[in-house]
C-alpha cells in the first residue's frame, strides 16, 4: 500500500516549534501581504496564512486591491511597506491579474523583506551557493521528501513541471543533497520509470498513474486542480492505493508544508532585522 507524507501534521509540528521561536525573539514579526483582485483562490489562500501566523504570534496586515489595479499603484504600496520599520516581511498573493507582471512587482519589493524568497536577488544568491532564503514551496518539498526517511544520495530526482523559476531552487537544493536531478517540461512515460523521486507541477488531474511510477518512488504531487467540488492533484492517487510508494495527498501535502514554512521565513527576516 501506498504511504501518505502528511504534510498537514508535519506543517502542525513546524508551526508549534516556530510559535516557542516566535515567543522567544523579543519583537512580534509582521507580515505584510498585498491581494489583488477577487479570485476565491486567493482570498482562501491568505486567510489560511493568516490563521496559520495567528496560531504561532505573527501578525498581518492585509492590503486589498481592485483587479483593474495599476503597476504605478501596487508599486506605491510596496515602497511603502519596504520603508515600514515595523514590516519584516512583505507577500504579494501571486497569481496577479495579467495587467501586472509578476516578475516586474516580486522584483519591487526590498530583498531583505522578501517573504516568499522569489525575489531575483534572492533567487540568484541561492543559485549560486550563497547565504539566501529559500522560497517556502522549495523548502516544504524537500522536508517532505526527507519525511519519507529514505537514504536521498545518489537517487534520481525528476522534476516535471510548468515553471522554470519553481524548478531552479528545487533542483539546487536536492543536488547539494547529492541526489541526480533532471528537470522536464513535457511529460515522458519511461523516464518518470527511472525515477526514485518525482515532483509533479503541471496543472493537469491524473497526469500521473501507477504505470509510470516504480515500487518505492517519493511522489510530491504540487498540482491543485478542481473537478466538480473535488480538489486534486496532478497524480491519480487511487490508482496508486496498493502501491509500495511514498505520496503527498491533495490537499494536505505541499499546501500546509508551503504556509509553514512561508512563516519561518518571516521570523527568520524579523529575526535578522532585530540583530
Amino acid at each position: 500500500m501506498s504511504f501518505l507524507l502528511n504534510g498537514r501534521s508535519l506543517a502542525a509540528n513546524l508551526r508549534h516549534e516556530l510559535k516557542t521561536k516566535v515567543a522567544e525573539l523579543g519583537i512580534t514579526p509582521k507580515l505584510g501581504v498585498i491581494l489583488v483582485g477577487h479570485d476565491p483562490a486567493s482570498h482562501l489562500y491568505v486567510k489560511l496564512k493568516e490563521q496559520a501566523a495567528s496560531e504561532v504570534g505573527i501578525k498581518v496586515e492585509k492590503i486589498l486591491l481592485p483587479t483593474d489595479c495599476p503597476l504605478a499603484t501596487i508599486k506605491s504600496h510596496i515602497q511603502s511597506l519596504n520603508q515600514r520599520p515595523d514590516i519584516h516581511a512583505i507577500l504579494v498573493q501571486l497569481p496577479l491579474p495579467p495587467q501586472l507582471d509578476e516578475t516586474t512587482v516580486i522584483a519591487c519589493i526590498d530583498p531583505t523583506k522578501d517573504a516568499d524568497g522569489f525575489h531575483p536577488h534572492n533567487l540568484k544568491r541561492l543559485l549560486a551557493g550563497e547565504s539566501a532564503l529559500v522560497p517556502g514551496v522549495t523548502q516544504g518539498i524537500i522536508k517532505l521528501i526527507e519525511a519519507a526517511g529514505q537514504n536521498l544520495r545518489d537517487r534520481k530526482a525528476v522534476l516535471l513541471v510548468n515553471s522554470r523559476e519553481f524548478a531552479q531552487p528545487l533542483a539546487k537544493l536536492l543536488t547539494d543533497k547529492g541526489v541526480r536531478t533532471q528537470v522536464i517540461y513535457e511529460f515522458n512515460h519511461l523516464l518518470l520509470q527511472t525515477a526514485d523521486i518525482i515532483v509533479v507541477a503541471k496543472g493537469q488531474p491524473n497526469l500521473i498513474t501507477t504505470k509510470d511510477v516504480r515500487d518505492g518512488t517519493i511522489i510530491i504531487d504540487v498540482g491543485t486542480n478542481k473537478i466538480g467540488h473535488r480538489t486534486v492533484g496532478d497524480v491519480d492517487a487511487p490508482s496508486l492505493k496498493n502501491r509500495a510508494v511514498y505520496l503527498t495527498p491533495v490537499p494536505g501535502g505541499v499546501g500546509p508544508m508551503t504556509v509553514a514554512m512561508l512563516l519561518w521565513n518571516v521570523y527568520q527576516l524579523a529575526a535578522a532585522r532585530k540583530n
